[in-house]
């Protein structure tokens, strides 16, 4: 009998461990199980004239740390796109490198926005920031969110007071050969 209570008493601390955890720091776990692979997307919903149509689409989870994950977007041969994504306090932060072929930053690099609750284990949102509105003003009301389960990643944008939603979900169910190296990256992964 005292065995069974032992048993129970631990399992039932394990449950309790595994519900502490927000919905952030789950997401961001969940997220770091994919470092390392790539998957091909395909646009959900966009404009039509958008660059990004008719092109292969790419994410590679490409560089984890404990509190950053670098996610180059390759959209056909353009290498310039990384999501960097920064984690700290219960938050995450969404941050989009741009570079130039020659690895130069772009004139618009760095914007995004950082989640204001701990969001869930599948979907984190982010409002525009202040330097995303000190950068490009008219960004001032963009809203980007991901979502994250066992078959889809998904990258979404929608500016409020506009009808344009841009959304890429990517198949997580199987990888892809890993792009090479993006603009303005030094390392050796491939």
């Amino acid at each position: 009998m005292r065995t069974t209570f032992l048993v129970f008493l631990f399992s039932f601390s394990l449950i309790g461990l595994a519900q502490e955890k927000s919905g952030a720091q789950q997401f961001w776990e969940n997220l770091q199980k994919h470092c390392g692979k790539s998957y091909e997307g395909e646009i959900k919903e966009g404009p039509a004239n958008d660059d990004f149509r008719d092109k292969k689409l790419v994410m590679q989870v490409r560089s984890c740390s404990e509190n950053e994950i670098r996610i180059p977007f390759f959209v056909g041969e353009n290498k310039s796109r990384t999501w960097v994504l920064t984690y700290e306090k219960d938050r995450i932060l969404l941050k989009h490198d741009h570079r130039h072929e020659d690895g130069s930053e772009d004139k618009v690099t760095q914007y995004g926005g950082k989640t204001t609750n701990s969001g869930t284990a599948n979907f984190q949102f982010f409002p525009a920031d202040q330097e995303t509105y000190e950068l490009i003003p008219r960004a001032a009301s963009n809203i980007w969110w991901v979502t994250l389960d066992e078959k889809v990643f998904s990258y979404n944008l929608r500016r409020i007071g506009s009808e344009t939603v841009f959304s890429v979900w990517f198949d997580l169910t199987k990888t892809v050969e890993n792009p090479s190296v993006p603009w303005g990256w030094v390392d050796s992964v491939n």
